[in-house]
């Protein structure tokens, strides 16, 4: 995307008439999730990145706890001075459904900059289901309601969300078993205590390629280069079926306007670079901009709407 002349002259300006140049000190940059998972490699990626374009150091602050809420929480309360940033993820949308009372409001609370990253989930059965293809798949749990069990990450998860969205599409009936976590869910999966799972690549990909476990269909918009013969569900039976676990940059809400910009300009030069494009596809990640914080606030909306729906008409007890 080419950036508005306002927006570069802006960007040469920053620092001038008297004004101290952005940034002049370290930045806290808040990781709502553990060390170690997607949000956490995604974010050392985005942070890094964003050290590299403007010449200081983004700090990585692991803060998990409530499903993201915790970290975000920090960040929607913090000054609005650029120094506190939140890399959130889809738990942004889901938590607006699952919480009876939100500690903060996204729309107002935080400001989106632009997203960073997308990953797709891969549906993956255990080997004794006699199907493969994703058709075959469909065809065979509506031949035996009631008789097939899918595992998730834990109740109110991604993995839980796009699989019961999934489930409701197709009119399926089965049985959710949810696990603390994608690796005991995948454990019991390989096992054959569960039948099918949504898992993300990185964690579901080397039980494909073993054969310990057979992809059926990736939920992404389009197919996935780590297994480019695996097709979409969406072009498999389902048209305008997506899930994508998406990461993205937010700030303070009543973050100037000006701030925000030069943010997003230095996150859409830093994640565009080949280097980073190359390091996140090497975790399974897809490096994605917004065209403008407009945009991505939009974008960020409309997950929020549609996360909240599926939590609803699933019958998921808020907390």
């Amino acid at each position: 995307m080419r950036l508005r002349a306002w927006t570069l002259a802006l960007l040469l300006a920053a620092g001038g008439a008297g004004a101290q140049p952005y940034p002049d000190k370290p930045v806290r940059f808040v990781v709502p999730f553990a060390p170690g998972g997607g949000t956490d490699i995604a974010g050392r990626v985005a942070a890094q990145a964003l050290s590299d374009v403007l010449g200081q150091t983004f700090v990585v602050d692991n803060r998990p706890g409530a499903g993201s809420l915790l970290g975000a929480e920090i960040v929607a309360k913090s000054p609005p001075n650029g120094y506190t940033l939140l890399f959130g993820n889809i738990s942004l949308a889901f938590n607006v459904g699952l919480f009876r009372k939100m500690p903060f409001d996204p729309a107002k609370d935080l400001v989106a900059i632009t997203l960073v990253a997308d990953q797709p989930n891969i549906l993956v059965v255990n080997p004794g289901v006699p199907a493969r293809t994703f058709g075959e798949f469909v065809a065979y749990a509506r031949a035996n309601p009631g008789k097939l069990n899918f595992a998730s990450a834990g109740t109110g998860s991604g993995t839980h969300l796009a699989a019961e969205l999934l489930r409701r599409e197709l009119k399926l009936d089965m049985t959710h078993i949810p696990y603390k976590g994608t690796g005991p869910a995948l454990t019991d999966l390989i096992g054959g205590q569960v039948q099918w799972m949504l898992s993300t690549f990185a964690s579901a990909l080397p039980y494909v390629q073993n054969g310990r476990l057979r992809a059926l269909a990736v939920t992404g918009a389009k197919r996935s280069p780590a297994a480019p013969e695996v097709p979409t569900v969406a072009e498999s039976s389902v048209p305008g079926y997506q899930y994508s676990t998406w990461y993205g940059l937010f700030a303070p809400g009543g973050t100037p306007p000006p701030l925000v910009d030069r943010l997003f300009a230095a996150t859409v030069k830093g994640i565009r670079s080949p280097d980073v494009a190359q390091r996140m596809a090497a975790q399974g990640l897809e490096a994605v901009t917004s065209e403008s914080p407009r945009a991505f606030a939009a974008f960020v909306n409309g997950e929020i709407a549609k996360w909240v729906k599926v939590v609803r008409e699933s019958g998921i007890p808020q907390q």
